[in-house]
């Protein structure tokens, strides 16, 4: 009769073994090094905000992995060349985030609520899940979870970029 001990090693070894093909399949000029972000403002709706610019592939694989959690005043928004259908995860995150995509326009076009850190060894080892909006943005805005109810966000508020 098997123990659950023995079920559980093959499963672990295996989740381990996929966590490392995992993180090794980064590309290689983004692998969790430090990565320098430049800081801008904008505004959504009336609400200031500082952001870090997520603007080249490896700040934007980097994102905010590792970073402790962000005031409600703060946040980093990714921005990306032209429109398309751009993902997220949470892979090494330390807190929950909202998240915003918006078009060209500043408009939103999709909006994601206290989505939790991926950090467990097995959700890592299996994959973090993605975070596909339902549109075509041009700018993905992620902020500490709370800050959508917060400030009362919804898809009437508008982006405007002071300086990025």
């Amino acid at each position: 009769m098997t123990t659950r001990t023995q079920a559980l090693v093959p499963i672990f070894i295996a989740a381990v073994i996929i966590g490392v093909i995992g993180l090794m399949t980064l590309p290689s000029e983004s692998k969790l090094e430090s990565v320098e972000f430049p800081k801008g403002t904008i505004k959504i709706d009336d609400v200031p905000l500082e952001v870090q610019i997520a603007d080249t592939e490896p700040r934007r694989v980097r994102g905010l992995m590792f970073q402790d959690q962000l005031p409600y005043d703060q946040g980093m928004i990714f921005v990306f060349d032209k429109p398309g259908l751009y993902s997220l995860w949470m892979l090494n995150m330390q807190f929950s985030l909202d998240m915003m995509w918006f078009d060209e326009n500043g408009e939103i076009v999709h909006i994601e609520k206290n989505i939790p850190p991926c950090k467990d060894p097995l959700e890592i080892a299996a994959g973090c899940p993605s975070i596909v909006p339902v549109g075509d943005a041009v700018y993905i805005l992620e902020v500490a979870s709370g800050f959508v109810e917060k400030n009362n966000i919804n898809y009437d508020s508008v982006l405007n970029i002071i300086s990025i």
